[in-house]
């Protein structure tokens, strides 16, 4: 969301960033559709400064009963009448600018390396050598399937395509992987763990940029409420309408939560397996900050991510992704993509961006200095640290042996009471 005002005097920077993303948005009809309500609003000023005087003038006339009273209030009815009619196409006016201005992505950081899609992404750095098999490496969801711990064909029968029941085992991994990055984030790297709602309101989804770009890429209940496609919606949301006092900033947190997505932009992509699914778990890391410590919050929050990675002993490599692959209201965005043995190709484990002050405008958001009147908006960062699912994936994948088991990282072990290996049963 940006100040028009700033739209304006910015008007170079503000298309060059929208031509590297490859937007085509009508900065014309944008104009105008500000113009349009401007003039709304200074008919709507001039009418009722009129409406005021009339009024003052009625004030004056002693004689109540006389035709000049009676001619004086007729008058200030029929500015009430035009004022009641504008205030419609006021509203209207508004709602359009607004609505145009919502659908605008944000502005790239000077950085941000220039590209149409992803093969434009820069390589930042590799961590971790794949592992070399002296077999064929099988993908997750037969070795899942063969160990009778991942059930895909039962969960489209009850569920539909793209969801999986998972058992035993790698039911445990999965709430050990949570209990393990909780564990990380909150006592190595500060943040603070929360249990977020995983319904919300609209305003909460507008608020951090999910409505109105991917309304379709939600699932919403008959009463209005969505699920939430990641637990950002709701963390992030909790500073909405606020004004935080300085000294208590940064607001890290982090949360554990299912995430619910349509997916409907993905069809025929990753149909099978646990890689693209409507319903998955994942530990969600957002920060919220002043201007000034933006820049080491998103480090911090990077290095918060990549330890999971490091401590699993997950070969990975961190992506600048380019203009044309930086979502809707990022700054800017590093991928950190796991190595996968069975695609012999690393693939998307976390996505972590800065917004700068995008979300905060839509949520209303501000932070003040102390000893200050003036307030400015806060900043606003997430990443997941990370996808369950997408780590579960990755575990069997490199831990997988030639027998079919899969070997439990040694930092998994106290969280799966000592366990090392999954096996069937």
């Amino acid at each position: 969301m940006y100040d028009i005002n700033w739209i304006k005097e910015n008007l170079d920077l503000f298309k060059d960033s929208l031509s590297k993303r490859g937007e085509n948005i009508d900065i014309d009809k944008l104009l105008l559709l500000d113009e349009e309500r401007r003039k709304f609003i200074m008919e709507m000023q001039t009418l009722q400064q009129e409406r005021n005087e009339k009024s003052k003038d009625i004030g004056a006339i002693k004689d109540k009963s006389g035709k000049e009273f009676k001619s004086a209030k007729e008058e200030v009815q029929k500015v009430n009448k035009k004022i009641e009619d504008l205030k419609e196409d006021e509203r209207k006016a508004e709602e359009d600018f607004a609505d145009f201005l919502s659908r605008i992505p944000n502005v790239l950081e000077s950085d941000v390396p220039e590209g149409q899609d992803e093969s434009f992404n820069l390589v930042v750095s590799t961590h971790g050598a794949p592992r070399k098999f002296d077999f064929e490496p099988k993908p997750h969801y037969e070795i899942g399937e063969k160990l009778g711990q991942m059930d895909f064909e039962q969960a489209v029968k009850i569920s539909g395509s793209r969801f999986v029941n998972l058992k035993g085992q790698l039911s445990r991994l999965e709430r050990a992987l949570s209990n393990f990055m909780l564990d990380l984030h909150t006592q190595e790297f500060g943040f603070n763990e929360v249990s977020p709602s995983f319904l919300v309101k609209s305003e909460a989804m507008y608020g951090t940029g999910q409505l109105p770009k991917f309304t379709e890429d939600s699932f919403q209940t008959r009463e209005g409420l969505w699920l939430i496609p990641t637990a950002e919606v709701s963390i992030t949301n909790m500073v909405a309408d606020k004004i935080i006092e300085q000294e208590s900033l940064p607001l890290r947190y982090v949360a554990y939560s299912p995430c619910f997505r349509s997916e409907a932009g993905s069809a025929g992509k990753d149909t099978r397996g646990m890689i693209r699914l409507h319903q998955f778990s994942k530990v969600e890391l957002v920060t919220i900050c002043d201007q000034e410590n933006a820049e080491a919050e998103y480090n911090n929050l990077l290095r918060a991510a990549e330890e999971v990675l490091i401590k699993l002993g997950l070969p990975y490599r961190k992506m600048f992704l380019c203009s044309g692959d930086t979502g809707f209201g990022a700054h800017k965005t590093y991928d950190l993509e796991v190595w996968l043995p069975s695609q012999k190709t690393y693939r998307e484990i976390s996505s972590c961006s800065i917004f700068g002050e995008f979300q905060a405008r839509r949520m209303k958001a501000r932070y003040r200095k102390r000893g200050e009147k003036e307030t400015k908006f806060l900043h606003t960062m997430n990443g997941s640290g990370l996808a369950i699912g997408r780590t579960i994936v990755a575990i069997i994948e490199n831990y997988q042996n030639k027998d079919g088991s899969i070997t439990i990282p040694p930092v998994l072990h106290k969280y799966m009471s000592g366990e090392m290996m999954i096996k069937a049963h």
